[in-house]
């Protein structure tokens, strides 16, 4: 198979990650084939050849300028500060706008939506953003239908994804229509994060949102809730810990977190399980019965309704890539100890 040469367009207050993670999940995917011809080829490009700057202080340095850049299969714009600068903005936008013809994605990381809405090959189309920006982006375009929960969205030729990680989630997406899941599935396993997230933006927020209310009594509890996942989280009990009758426990932190308690409680326990199925050998119900659920049955029960697919399913796709990813490992370890000889 050709090799797929992936751009990514830098510029000054770029977010690193945008840039970066993604990047990585390209890299990653040339190891992840038996083929000694890498699988792709990622270019940084920018305005100059100078080394640009990042929001975090991370310097990169292009391979490419936007003059002299070549033919490219994708064409990836990460989000940033940066991009808040209208000159910015302007040579970001005819550069994508420029290449959109001759270029078979195009895609946009959080904020990196500013740069490619800004050419108008967007109008019309769904896309999504971060959530914190996803109003300001639907009033400046009014073109766009835009959701802010979606991790990522594909509309034609283009691809529009949530804030900083959801890039990797993009990232894993091109990669499987490229290579089949077993690649993208290890390439998934070695960046340490799930292939298809469930659900949208605002489910990933809660934990963090339910910690950044510190004036709460609720600041505490969602740390003691991860130590805690195979004992008694009944509404009467965290009600008590939070020194509040049920009723009133239950309304509150419906208004705070979004989500009533035992739905954000299955959640956490369902993320947790996932997390052991992927990395031990224990049997099914004996995973479900350690996160808190009372049988095997109700375990494989919550687990399809909200991820759709069965724990030993779920279990089994992670297995078949640990074989790769060890031999990943191998490689890796063999050229760092070339490298030192």
């Amino acid at each position: 198979m050709k090799t797929k040469r992936i751009g990514f367009v830098g510029f000054d207050g770029v977010v690193a990650v945008d840039l970066a993670g993604p990047a990585d999940a390209f890299a990653i995917a040339n190891e992840a084939e038996s083929d000694p011809k890498p699988s792709y080829e990622v270019l940084i490009i920018a305005p100059s050849s100078k080394p640009f700057v990042s929001e975090s202080g991370l310097v990169f340095k292009p391979h490419r300028t936007f003059k002299t850049a070549p033919s490219l299969d994708t064409l990836i714009v990460p989000g940033g500060s940066g991009l808040r600068k209208p000159a910015v903005t302007r040579s970001v936008s005819a550069f994508v706008k420029a290449r959109a013809g001759c270029t078979r994605r195009i895609a946009s990381v959080c904020t990196g939506i500013y740069g490619l809405a800004e050419t108008g090959l967007l109008a019309g189309r769904k896309v999504t953003t971060h959530w914190h920006y996803a109003q300001n982006v639907a009033r400046r375009f009014p073109d766009l239908t835009v959701n802010d929960n979606a991790i990522f969205i594909k509309d034609g030729q283009f691809y529009t994804s949530g804030g900083a990680t959801a890039g990797i989630d993009l990232a894993l997406s091109l990669i499987e229509e490229d290579h089949g899941q077993r690649v993208s599935l290890a390439v998934a396993r070695e960046l340490v994060v799930y292939l298809k997230r469930s659900g949208g933006q605002e489910q990933y927020s809660e934990p963090l949102q339910f910690q950044t209310e510190s004036v709460s009594r609720f600041s505490e509890l969602t740390t003691w809730l991860h130590s805690h996942l195979n004992g008694d989280l009944s509404v009467e009990d965290l009600a008590g810990r939070a020194c509040l009758c049920p009723r009133h426990f239950s309304r509150r932190f419906k208004t705070e977190v979004g989500t009533s308690p035992a739905d954000f409680v299955e959640r956490l326990r369902l993320d947790e399980a996932r997390r052991r199925l992927s990395n031990g050998d224990n049997s099914v119900e004996n995973v479900g019965i350690s996160v808190g659920f009372k049988s095997g049955d109700a375990f494989r029960r919550a687990f399809e309704r909200r991820l759709g697919v069965s724990p030993t399913d779920y279990r089994r796709r992670f297995s078949s890539v640990a074989k790769i990813s060890s031999v990943q490992h191998q490689r890796r370890q063999s050229k760092r100890l070339s490298k030192a000889a």
